[in-house]
């Protein structure tokens, strides 16, 4: 025997699943961790909290910059081998940000983590839905909530206390060993799967939609807090949305484009990429003025005020364990727009005189919102692919990430605008403005509720099957075996 190359055999989706979410969930994570820690990287730098901004703005203007290219990426060199390589990336980078002897090195590495992040995204739920038929993605709730929802709200919490109990290099050392042990299984346990891009790379759809994507990060990061008057915002404003349009206009008119927007005219898929950006507007944007309006309200700390949107978290897991259930019963349409509209009266409640100041309040308040936000969340993630093919899976996953990514960057905007720009960390003493940009969340989540409205009544029904058929994609298969390649 010690000849052979014993190599475990893993069942691809297994493999799937457990690298997905831990990706992920990295990935998810370190988009709002690093908030809490911005002031004590400051310090330790030597450096304005102004220049220590740029830590954050540096990984959300790299990850829109590597979204327009995910999908096609993904169909000429194969999903496993980009996804895994953007893993590799992303955890590298993980480990030299904790590491950074000064701000610079650490805004390059939180730059390639963002432009990882990118890429995993994308190439990660295409990885997901490729293995799963639409029929089987309702038990994909348990896992989609973890990156796309959880996470996010936790990061806050997490990174408060990691910083104030260790250190704020910890909020990158936490990457290194989940990142490593999720590269080894996928490299043993995913199945390639290359689809071969029509025709030759949009060079011009690249170099319109690229630099839009991060211009226009760029200036809804920096617009609220430095004024949209500033040079660097106001041109980056501008440019990016003279080149976001050229950009739409070329991909319609390409033979060939860099991304399918022909996709969008899916009555179920482009309501379901309409809907995540909105419900991404409203959750980023109260996740991010609320606990603004904590501060103002009750005079609480940053950590507690992060601790203040905790119950979300259960909220969204117990959302998990239900949708699973309801939607084959209830149907996309008659899960989304209730929960849509309870969602809308729930943040509208938070934004009442009074709320804030009773804690208890608030907990149960949160615990609703990530109930029925999730609710609708993961319906329309499991629903809106359903007419998506699987050679358009890539391209279709690009776009939808590009859409709740603009738009959950547009929810934070539109909140900082109301509130007035400044020193947002700097609680102000009247509350009215959080009031205001919390309502303002509201209206975008009822908007949802309308569009929701276009979803289809039916869940997603099996295919008929007889006794002698082979089973689904992937299930079975052990790592080692003949991969699944197209093209």
């Amino acid at each position: 025997m010690s000849g052979l190359l014993i190599r475990p055999r893993i069942r691809p989706r297994v493999a799937v699943v457990l690298v997905y979410t831990a990706a992920m969930c990295m990935n998810g994570l370190d988009s709002t961790i690093v908030n809490p820690a911005l002031y004590t990287i400051a310090g330790d730098f030597g450096r304005p909290l102004s220049a220590a901004n740029t830590v954050e703005t540096a990984f959300l203007v790299a990850l829109a910059v590597g979204l327009p290219v995910a999908g096609w990426l993904g169909d000429r060199f194969g999903t496993k081998r980009v996804f895994l390589g953007a893993l590799t990336a992303f955890t590298i980078a993980s480990a030299v940000c904790g590491l950074a002897p000064d701000l610079s090195t650490l805004v390059v590495a939180r730059a390639v983590q963002g432009l990882a992040g990118g890429l995993l995204t994308p190439v990660g739920m295409t990885l997901l839905f490729r293995a799963f038929p639409p029929h089987e993605r309702m038990k994909l709730a348990k896992v989609l909530i973890v990156p796309t929802a959880l996470m996010p709200a936790l990061g806050p919490p997490l990174g408060g206390l990691l910083t104030e109990h260790l250190s704020w290099h910890w909020l990158f050392f936490v990457n290194v060993p989940i990142g490593a042990a999720a590269v080894l299984l996928g490299f043993f346990g995913l199945r390639e799967h290359v689809e071969g891009p029509e025709g030759k790379f949009d060079t011009v759809g690249f170099w319109l939609a690229t630099p839009a994507l991060g211009l226009l990060t760029y200036a809804l990061g920096f617009g609220p807090s430095q004024g949209w008057t500033r040079p660097a915002v106001a041109v980056s404003a501008a440019l990016g949305s003279v080149l976001l349009v050229a950009a739409v206009l070329h991909q319609v008119r390409a033979k060939t484009p860099l991304l399918k927007l022909r996709l969008l005219a899916d009555r179920v898929y482009g309501s379901a990429s309409a809907l995540a950006g909105v419900t991404a507007a409203g959750l980023m944007g109260v996740l991010f003025v609320f606990p603004l309006l904590y501060q103002a309200s009750l005079g609480a700390s940053a950590l507690d005020a992060g601790l203040s949107v905790f119950p979300e978290a259960v909220g969204l897991m117990l959302a998990s364990q239900v949708v699973d259930r309801l939607l084959p019963k209830l149907g996309p349409r008659l899960l989304t727009v209730p929960a849509l509209l309870v969602a809308a009266a729930v943040f509208a409640t938070l934004a009442i005189p009074g709320v804030a100041e009773n804690a208890w309040s608030v907990r149960g308040l949160m615990f609703l919102i990530g109930l029925v936000l999730g609710t609708a969340v993961l319906t329309v993630q499991i629903s809106g692919f359903e007419s998506i093919g699987p050679a358009d899976m890539g391209q279709a996953m690009g776009l939808f990430q590009i859409v709740r990514t603009l738009g959950g960057a547009l929810g934070i905007a539109a909140c900082a605008a109301v509130i007035g720009g400044g020193h947002v960390t700097e609680a102000a003493a009247d509350p009215g403005p959080y009031r205001t940009a919390v309502w303002v969340t509201a209206a975008l989540v009822a908007a949802g509720a309308v569009i929701a409205l276009r979803l289809p009544r039916e869940a997603p029904q099996p295919p008929p099957r007889d006794d002698g058929d082979a089973p689904p994609p992937g299930e079975g298969l052990a790592a080692g075996e003949a991969p699944a390649v197209k093209g």
